[in-house]
């Protein structure tokens, strides 16, 4: 299977910025509010989307990194969910994403599209 028409989506989000402040100061009935209305829209923008997701992902957990003289650390990034798209240009690959549910109702302010090389 080529890959040249695949992009890896990784959704960014500052865990230390305003959005995630801004989350942590609602109260649990806004977060689940916001929770609720926001997985109904993910679904629905995966399932509008289902002829282009090539692999779901999913949210990614806390981050550990080694060195190359082995030294292991815990470290914060942006980070936060990943998924792989079918499109036939870079900036059709990024245009998937205006708008998306993840940064829309929920925390995350970016995604970086990158293509999958090699296969």
């Amino acid at each position: 299977m080529s890959t040249r028409d695949h992009y890896l989506a990784v959704f960014t989000s500052d865990k230390t910025g305003p959005r995630w402040r801004e989350w942590y100061g609602l109260t649990e009935a806004e977060k689940t509010a916001r929770q609720t209305a926001g997985l109904a829209a993910i679904a629905a923008w995966d399932e509008a989307h289902r002829d282009v997701i090539v692999w779901q992902g999913g949210p990614l957990g806390p981050t550990k990194r080694i060195t190359d003289a082995g030294e292991v650390t815990d470290v914060v990034n942006l980070l936060t969910v990943y998924m792989v798209v079918r499109a036939e240009t870079h900036e059709a690959a990024v245009r998937l994403f205006d708008g998306h549910p993840h940064m829309s109702i929920f925390v995350c302010d970016g995604v970086e599209v990158m293509p999958v090389l090699g296969g």
